[in-house]
């Protein structure tokens, strides 16, 4: 079945959403203020509206509590209106309710308002990126809870030519190889880790381990 998802506020965040979440066959209804903002997403999903969402009436007429997501997407210069609109959400008892912060107070209002998840893309996105900048051989890092993280990283120098069997990652810094990525052709693909096939340089490592696990592997790189 279709998963049927409301987006509302069109900033980057929320355009972006609502750009992919569609393009993955999710059902969705983007809503902003600004009209620009409607007919640039328009073409890109089911259904795109323009009106103020804090609007109890308005907000009524779509019915949110429909779908089986609801994001509060609506930027930093609307705090006042991501509360209400966050607010409004959860009195029309939607089932689940995400809702962007760009702060820790705002994190903390919206989830005394009603909000079931808080995310905030700035921060995510600052905290994952700093791993790719301090350590070259990491690709992308996302998180698993306070301390846990899937890894891509690039083969170091020093495992060229090794086998995983040989590198023993589990058993020196605690870390588990979940995959391993491979140009096949002009495609990339995933394939399990087999522990007696040599690493190349253009292999991409998919790991799993705590933040400290992977910086004891780095730092011994």
């Amino acid at each position: 079945m279709q998963r049927q998802i409301l987006v509302i506020g069109l900033g980057q965040f929320g355009m972006a959403l609502s750009r992919e979440l569609s393009s993955r066959g999710c059902d969705v209804m983007a809503v902003d203020v600004s009209e620009e903002r409607v007919q640039a997403v328009s073409g890109a999903v089911s259904a795109a509206l323009c009106f103020d969402a804090t609007d109890e009436v308005a907000l009524h007429r779509i019915a949110p509590e429909r779908r089986d997501v609801v994001i509060c997407a609506i930027g930093d210069d609307a705090r006042d209106a991501a509360i209400i609109v966050t607010a409004l959400l959860r009195q029309r008892g939607c089932r689940r309710i995400v809702a962007r912060a760009s702060s820790e107070i705002l994190e903390r209002i919206l989830n005394v308002v009603g909000a079931h998840e808080v995310v905030n893309p700035e921060r995510s996105f600052g905290e994952r990126y700093a791993s790719r900048l301090m350590f070259d051989s990491i690709r992308e890092e996302i998180p698993l809870g306070d301390d846990y993280v899937v890894t891509e990283m690039s083969p170091p120098p020093a495992f060229i030519g090794s086998s995983l069997a040989q590198l023993k990652l589990p058993a020196r810094f605690g870390i588990t190889v979940l995959g391993v990525r491979r140009m096949v052709g002009d495609k990339a693909r995933v394939a399990a880790p087999n522990p007696s096939a040599p690493l190349a340089a253009d292999d991409i490592l998919v790991l799993a381990s705590s933040r400290e696990a992977l910086r004891n592997l780095t730092r011994q790189l």
